[in-house]
């Protein structure tokens, strides 16, 4: 199930203007262009900045997510029109024969069962033309980000048009072996709500994804550092075969 700050309406209306920087797409965009891929599935859409991106290229973009709230409103974005939206996750896709599957953003991190983990692996496999690949970012856990989720590293308000003053901050709620769960909260000067998002996400060693990869049927092709985030995120690529040996 999709995270609070993705399914809420309200959340998901403000979801962009907290964020506004999307840079951090622009190596993955030059990634795609890299592989060709003319037809992309983008799992973990979101509010559909990377599909949006994609499309405006001419790309063919298929765009996957389970919070409706979230694809509400990338439908209503410019250029919304352009990309099929469609609500679910990457272990029920219809058959679409994709150059390239995406997750950025660190959705990967979001799948943290092992079986929903290896069923999401399986279903874009399935999505995937032979030859397809596999693109992902996830963050290295000997770095341990989650050390600056607290109030006082991220505590911010910012001014949204049509809304008003928005106070979010994250705090850091549990780390239990590769798990982290930590709460969004955002306060909305408007009317005073106050709204929290949980999360979880899996930290992954390189040598477990690698192997969780070979396991699924894929041929890891190159794992990369994050251009935008040097020495803090691995990149991997991964392609399914063009035929079974």
């Amino acid at each position: 199930m999709a995270d609070e700050c993705f399914r809420h309406p309200r959340l998901a209306a403000v979801y962009d203007p907290l964020d506004p920087d999307r840079r951090d797409l622009d190596p993955y965009l030059r990634m795609a262009a890299d592989t060709g891929a003319r037809r992309v599935l983008d799992i973990g859409c979101g509010t559909g900045a990377f599909a949006l991106l994609l499309a405006a290229r001419g790309t063919d973009v298929v765009g996957v997510d389970p919070a409706e709230a979230s694809l509400e409103v990338a439908r209503g974005k410019p250029g919304g029109e352009r990309v099929r939206w469609i609500h679910g996750d990457a272990t029920a896709l219809p058959p679409l024969a994709a150059d390239l599957a995406t997750m950025t953003g660190n959705v990967a991190q979001e799948i943290t069962g092992p079986e929903d983990w290896q069923r999401t692996l399986r279903g874009i496999r399935a999505a995937l033309r032979p030859g397809g690949r596999l693109m992902f970012e996830t963050r290295i856990p000997a770095r341990r980000a989650w050390e600056q989720w607290n109030r006082e590293a991220t505590y911010g308000v910012t001014e949204i048009a049509g809304v008003g003053a928005v106070e979010s901050w994250v705090d850091l709620l549990d780390v239990n072996g590769p798990l982290v769960t930590f709460r969004w909260t955002y306060v909305f000067a408007a009317d005073g709500q106050t709204l929290t998002s949980d999360s979880t996400l899996r930290f992954r060693e390189r040598q477990e994804i690698e192997a969780e990869l070979a396991a699924q049927g894929y041929v890891v092709e190159d794992i990369r550092d994050a251009p935008d985030r040097p020495g803090r995120e691995f990149v991997f690529l991964a392609r399914r075969p063009e035929s079974v040996r």
